[in-house]
Parts: C-alpha cells; structure tokens; sequence
C-alpha cells in the first residue's frame, strides 16, 4: 500500500547512488516557504545542484506573498549551505489559483482543495524542470507533518510520468527535518507564517505559533 513506502529510505538509496556519479545533477526543487526550505537545503546541496522554484499563487494577501519570498530570499543569503543555490520566482498568479479550486472553497484544510492546490504547484515545478533542463523535481511540501506525503509522492510519480522528467521521492520530516526547519529559522532569524497560505487556511482559528511553517 502506498502509505507503507518508507520515502525517506527510498531517497537515501536514491542519493547512494549518487555518489557514483562523476557530477552532482541538478534538481529543480519547488518551496512552498522560506522555513520548510531552510532544512532541505541544508540537506540536499550536499547531494544536488539546487534551483529553487518559488511558486505559490495560493498565498494571499500579496504582502504576505511578497513577505514570504522577501523570506526565502534571506534563506539563501543567511544560511551556509553546502553549494550555490540559484532563486527562480514563478508567476505570482492567484487568479489562476482561485480558478483551480473554485467550489472547494469550503473543503477543510488538508482536503480536495489542497489537493488541488498542491498538484497545481508540483506540475509548474515539473514543466520548470523541462525547461531549465534539470535531472530532478522536487518539492519542499512533505518536511510539514500537516501535508500528506503519501499524497504528495504518488503526485510527484503521477507528474513524472506525464512529462518525463524524474521526480525525487522525499518525506522531509524524517530525521527530524521539521524540528530542524525550526532550529534553522530561530538561528537565522526567519519568519515563520501560522496559516498554510490561501485565504481560506487564514481563517482566524490557525494561528497557533506551533503551527507557522508549514
């Protein structure tokens, strides 16, 4: 069954491998935010060549979108990473997310509309992987234990598929990624966001502190 996979051996065997190469490939890696970016980073330039692919039309309002990446941006320039990683900002279009999830707007989180949302934001990771002809594409989603990793890899698979480009399995949150995305923004002092991103995950009842991150 899908949700039995260990992600986190799966990618372990995958950076193994690796080592055999004679050059590190390059791996498209979509982030959802700054924090959740700032332990796979950490991670994974060890391993790949990064290009980091900021698309989140989901987030709203658009100060807060341009806080996030204002965010990432500081992620980057603060933190000692393993190698160089290259920024790509994706088009900030929330009117496309809005058309994506219209009449699930009421679906709670974690549910179809996230779904949604995060599959719009995987495949736009994999078409940049395309054209910045990448080895991998990846995404950031699955250091969050509030993100259905098993959802999110069997779309990574189902993505990789359609557009032949590979996908890089992951669930982040092993060896205690999450707690040390925590770790990463009290070091360097990076702000952490209590509600996923769309309006309707910003509803007033999601603003516990434990939960900003995500």
């Amino acid at each position: 069954m899908e949700n039995k996979r260990n992600y986190q051996r799966e990618l372990d065997n995958i950076i193994n491998n690796l080592k055999y190469s004679e050059k590190k490939p390059v791996l498209l890696l979509h982030s959802c935010c700054g924090p959740c970016s700032s332990y796979v980073l950490e991670y994974l330039t060890q391993y790949f060549y990064i290009k980091l692919f900021f698309y989140n039309p989901n987030i709203q309002p658009s100060g807060e979108y341009y806080k996030r990446l204002d965010e990432q941006k500081k992620v980057i320039e603060r933190m000692m990473l393993a190698d160089y990683v290259e920024l790509i900002e994706g088009n900030y279009d929330p009117v496309n997310f809005f058309n994506e999830v219209k009449g699930f707007e009421n679906e709670p989180e974690g549910g179809r509309r996230c779904e949604i949302c995060i599959k719009m934001r995987m495949t736009e990771a994999a078409k940049a992987a395309k054209l910045y002809n990448a080895d991998f594409f990846a995404t950031t989603l699955t250091v969050s234990p509030h993100k259905n990793a098993p959802y999110i890899n069997k779309t990574g698979e189902e993505i990789s598929e359609e557009y032949s480009i590979s996908y890089l399995i992951s669930d982040f949150k092993k060896k205690n990624g999450y707690k040390r995305s925590i770790e990463l923004c009290r070091e360097y002092d990076i702000y952490r966001q209590n509600y996923c991103g769309c309006i309707f995950s910003n509803n007033g009842t999601d603003n516990d502190s434990k939960k900003s991150g995500r």
